[in-house]
């Protein structure tokens, strides 16, 4: 089976490289990487094109990173999609062997697996420990890592791609709808799949967790699903326990 990964960037040299690196050293090369580009005015793209593995990189001014995700979407050819952002790559050469392996069960529709996040440094500052998929734990605030998180190509073809209405939490209202309203067949990786550099999109500032918040309320909405009373309040406080 063929992988298509998905990097958006946007004057992301600074971070790039061990973004691409992690993609070239895995041992599974059936892969398709692309590189969708907001029109960087860094070296983003000069980085880019001195990794010889990378499939297709398209630069031009999009609407954001979900609008970006979408774009590589349409582009690609795997029959397995998962994003890696430009701040974030994969832990060990074996990841993307783990998600073959699983995949190679025709019945399962969607793996995903656990994230650390690290400082500028390197330093490991919490740990994102996912579990054991249950489709009831969405109403316990519970999602699964995005960056770790890969789905049959067909299912966006079936059930759409991200909505790009949302500014933060685009990636939640996805896997909402996917798993929990469509009920998709997913997995558990118990590895750690990515290590994702702090202060990204949705992680930033209190006002940006303000704004997920309102989101994911909105997500429940537009499927046409309820959460329990405590479901919204529990999801910002599961990320507190991911610092011990």
């Amino acid at each position: 089976m063929k992988v298509t990964i998905i990097t958006p960037t946007y004057n992301s040299g600074s971070t790039l490289a061990e973004t691409l690196k992690s993609v070239a050293s895995q041992d599974y090369k059936n892969i398709e990487h692309i590189i969708i580009d907001g029109k960087s005015k860094d070296k983003t793209l000069e980085m880019a094109g001195t990794f010889p593995h990378i499939s297709k990189i398209i630069s031009e001014p999009d609407k954001g990173i979900y609008d970006a995700m979408n774009k590589g979407i349409r582009n690609s050819t795997g029959e397995i999609i998962g994003i890696l952002n430009s701040d974030d790559k994969y832990t060990n050469e074996n990841v993307l062997k783990y998600v073959i392996n699983l995949f190679n069960d025709k019945a399962i529709q969607a793996v995903y697996g656990d994230l650390n996040y690290i400082n500028s440094k390197g330093k490991i500052i919490r740990k994102w420990r996912s579990g054991e998929y249950g489709r009831e734990l969405f109403l316990q605030g519970w999602m699964p890592p995005h960056p770790t998180f890969f789905i049959r190509r067909v299912w966006y073809e079936k059930y759409g791609v991200y909505n790009t209405d949302f500014y933060i939490s685009a990636d939640y209202e996805l896997m909402l709808r996917m798993l929990y309203r469509h009920r998709l067949k997913c997995v558990y990786i118990p590895h750690v799949l990515v290590s994702m550099l702090t202060g990204g999109h949705s992680n930033g500032s209190l006002r940006k967790r303000w704004i997920a918040n309102r989101e994911d309320r909105k997500a429940w909405e537009i499927n046409g699903l309820k959460p329990e009373s405590l479901t919204l309040i529990k999801k910002p406080l599961k990320k507190l326990i991911q610092y011990l």
